[in-house]
């Protein structure tokens, strides 16, 4: 198997891994069900699946306070999509083509494992998953006549032999998920019609297990990863495999100190973390849905992510305690673009190709930081180039992956996105009618990804495009009104579009101008220029008094009306929305006007106000991994404001202690003396023996091993960090 494995010594220690006060490991800390119920948006689901592999499921149900369950489901094959494959027990007769929803009680899921008994038919149900197949144990009640399973492929065929089914479902157009399942004891079977399920009867057989594999090759591959996975295996045996690995990789760091219930909420979310990308190497071959072929490869192959979301937080925190799966990761966009017509950077790849979701081109971040951050197992020259054809010649409207409009050729010739007047009709035929323009944010994403391309062409010697990405980097000037200290559309007249309420113009979601958040949000949204930023507000001084005003301006509407408009920006501490992914730099700002104090006391009241270890503890979309790795940065106590500056702002760690085991052999370690929940403040701060006076610490301080030392307090060190 070509996936990357733990280097054995240090697995062999971690996996030893106890707390000071019980044997707890830390996957037993994990608790799936944190966030299952939304404060409004989607909420987290409850995933059972082996650390980014292909093979993930959660419970078929509307939502966590559903009573019935559709079905069992066999895989999930996007983040947040729906099942493919289901299986429908029954005691008693079951004709083809019958669905039934089932009461379910006792369920306990944990990353590795699945239990629930379905009521009607008094079934016990137990699952566990391998990396790319899985073992259903089904016990009937012994009150059962003829136990029965109705298997569908929704939108497919199923077919059944001497040996047992194979199949395909229908993901879209061009790509298929494929199943081969073998069941004990054998059945007798029934297909429908139109073959799209079949009904297997076990007769007065009360223990019923199905152990299958998928693919996205073809059906033989799909047999192939059973056999080499699950054939032979029980759910005991497969359970077993997945604690240990899951212990493997959630003990790269420990903690120490702290409660009970932020250790659940540490490693719940470094969990929510490995959903995603998801490995879709087969044993050395892969199928693209880029270039519709089957591919024969040496490395790991990743995809479904959604990079607007996760090369904030997610793609760093790989970069430092899971770097070859990293390197594996951005080899896998230069492979998708290769594969693909337009030759363009994907932005939101998932299993049937590029969605483009959302606005912006930040995939080159995500290569930038890697970069940086002494990743090299990649060509970064194909990358750049990829990178270079996106932000040029691709169109830069959210939502579509289509090349340039008159509005793109307005952009590169005035520098910015132009808005439309209140009122006023689209003239553009490949505008989202509701998506809108983002013209702010559009602008905002593009200078960033500018920036990002323009500094990784002085990485790489590009010396010719270097001012070329820099003018396109400084076009979030054009949007800043001096005369408000925020970010303003501008029509294509250059002037600002008003009347202009910062709160709520824009539309649902303010989309007309921003992106799911408002303009308090997107005040602060250029991460490439902080000191630019501060020099466009006034100093460090009015900086501060701005930051200060995000998180005390009121919402000016009742919370159903606000929240009406603005359904993305939950979580809300006066206008800065912990619920989405824009805001979560933005407490770290006060590190770079001088009052660093402030960023200690922002992160950890966020932190316990918004993150908890209950059904609601998550404030909004999780998104794969980028929410829940700001929480595992904050935890630790930094944060990376800008990838693609291989540096971290340090924050208020959770924990006494915290140890961060890296691919090198070494160790980083924070000590917090003193540490509290009342005692958030630093006092004073050392690394390796030597005096830390700045609230920054580098990558390679972190990578090099050694010890961050920081003496904690319950009142603010008002000096401490505030000198750059």
């Amino acid at each position: 198997m070509l996936k990357h494995q733990a280097i054995p010594s240090l697995a062999a220690i971690i996996i030893l891994f106890v707390s000071c006060q019980n044997n707890i490991q830390p996957v037993d800390y994990v608790n799936p069900y944190m966030g299952n119920i939304s404060h409004l948006l989607v909420p987290t689901y409850p995933t059972i699946h082996r650390p980014n592999q292909m093979l993930r499921l959660y419970p078929a149900r509307e939502d966590f306070t559903s009573d019935t369950m559709d079905g069992l489901p066999m895989a999930v094959t996007s983040h947040r999509g729906k099942s493919a494959f289901s299986l429908y027990p029954a005691s008693g007769e079951l004709k083809a083509g019958e669905i039934r929803k089932y009461t379910y009680d006792g369920e306990s899921i944990s990353p590795y494992t699945w239990k629930v008994r379905l009521c009607e038919i008094d079934t016990e149900v137990r699952f566990a998953p391998s990396d790319k197949g899985g073992i259903y144990e089904l016990k009937f009640s012994d009150q059962g006549g003829n136990n029965s399973i109705l298997m569908t492929a929704h939108n497919g065929k199923l077919a059944i032999d001497n040996t047992g089914m194979s199949g395909y479902q229908n993901i879209d157009d061009h790509t298929r998920i494929y199943i081969r399942a073998e069941f004990s004891p054998a059945p007798e079977y029934q297909a429908s019609s139109d073959e799209s399920n079949i009904s297997l009867s076990f007769g007065n057989s009360h223990n019923v297990s199905i152990r299958y594999g998928i693919s996205f090759i073809n059906e033989e591959q799909a047999q192939r990863n059973m056999e080499l996975e699950v054939s032979g295996k029980d759910c005991s045996g497969l359970s077993a495999e997945g604690r240990d690995e899951w212990n493997r990789e959630l003990s790269k760091i420990e903690v120490y100190g702290g409660t009970e219930e932020e250790k659940s909420v540490f490693y719940t979310s470094l969990y929510r973390t490995f959903e995603r990308m998801i490995n879709i190497n087969e044993y050395g071959k892969y199928y693209s849905p880029y270039d519709r072929a089957v591919h024969d490869t040496e490395r790991n192959i990743y995809t479904d992510d959604w990079i607007w979301d996760t090369y904030r937080a997610a793609h760093p925190l790989r970069a430092i305690i899971d770097r070859k799966s990293e390197e594996d990761m951005i080899n896998s966009f230069i492979r998708m673009t290769m594969e693909s017509e337009e030759k363009w950077m994907p932005t939101f790849p998932e299993i049937t190709g590029d969605s483009h979701r959302m606005n912006g081109n930040h995939a080159v971040a995500v290569i930038l930081d890697g970069y940086r951050k002494g990743l090299r197992g990649f060509d970064v020259d194909s990358a750049y180039m990829f990178c270079r054809n996106a932000l040029l010649h691709k169109s830069l409207l959210p939502w579509t992956r289509q090349p340039l409009t008159d509005l793109d050729m307005f952009y590169h010739d005035s520098l910015y996105f132009p808005a439309l007047n209140p009122g006023e009709s689209e003239t553009c035929p490949f505008v989202d009618p509701s998506e809108r323009r983002q013209a702010v944010a559009v602008t905002l994403g593009h200078s960033y990804d500018s920036w990002c391309l323009s500094e990784l062409a002085s990485e790489t010697g590009h010396k010719e495009d270097i001012d070329l990405f820099r003018r396109y980097a400084s076009a979030y000037k054009n949007l800043f009104n001096n005369g408000t200290g925020f970010f303003h559309p501008k029509n294509s007249d250059g002037k600002f579009i008003e009347p202009f309420d910062y709160r709520f113009s824009g539309g649902m979601g303010a989309r007309d101008y921003y992106d799911e958040n408002n303009g308090w949000t997107y005040r602060w949204n250029c991460q490439h220029d902080i000191p630019g930023l501060i020099n466009l507000m006034g100093g460090e001084e009015k900086f501060a008094e701005d930051l200060d005003a995000t998180f005390r301006e009121p919402l000016g509407l009742s919370k159903y009306e606000f929240y009406s408009k603005l359904p993305d920006q939950t979580g809300n501490v006066g206008q800065f929305s912990m619920a989405n992914e824009p805001s979560l730099h933005i407490p770290y700002l006060y590190d770079y006007c001088g009052q660093p104090w402030k960023t200690q006391k922002r992160i950890r009241t966020l932190l316990s106000q918004w993150f908890r270890n209950d059904l609601m503890g998550v404030p909004g979309d999780e998104d794969g991994g980028g929410m829940s790795a700001f929480v595992v940065f904050s935890m630790m106590g930094f944060y990376p404001v800008t990838p693609g500056i291989p540096e971290y702002a340090i924050g208020s760690p959770v924990f006494e202690r915290i140890v961060i085991h890296l691919e090198n052999g070494k160790t980083f370690e924070v000590i917090a003396k003193n540490n509290s929940a009342e005692n958030i403040y630093i006092r004073s701060a050392a690394l390796d023996g030597r005096k830390l006076e700045r609230p920054f610490i580098s990558h390679e301080e972190i990578m090099s091993g050694g010890t961050m030392v920081l003496e904690m307090d319950n009142r603010p060190n008002l000096s401490w960090g505030s000198e750059k």
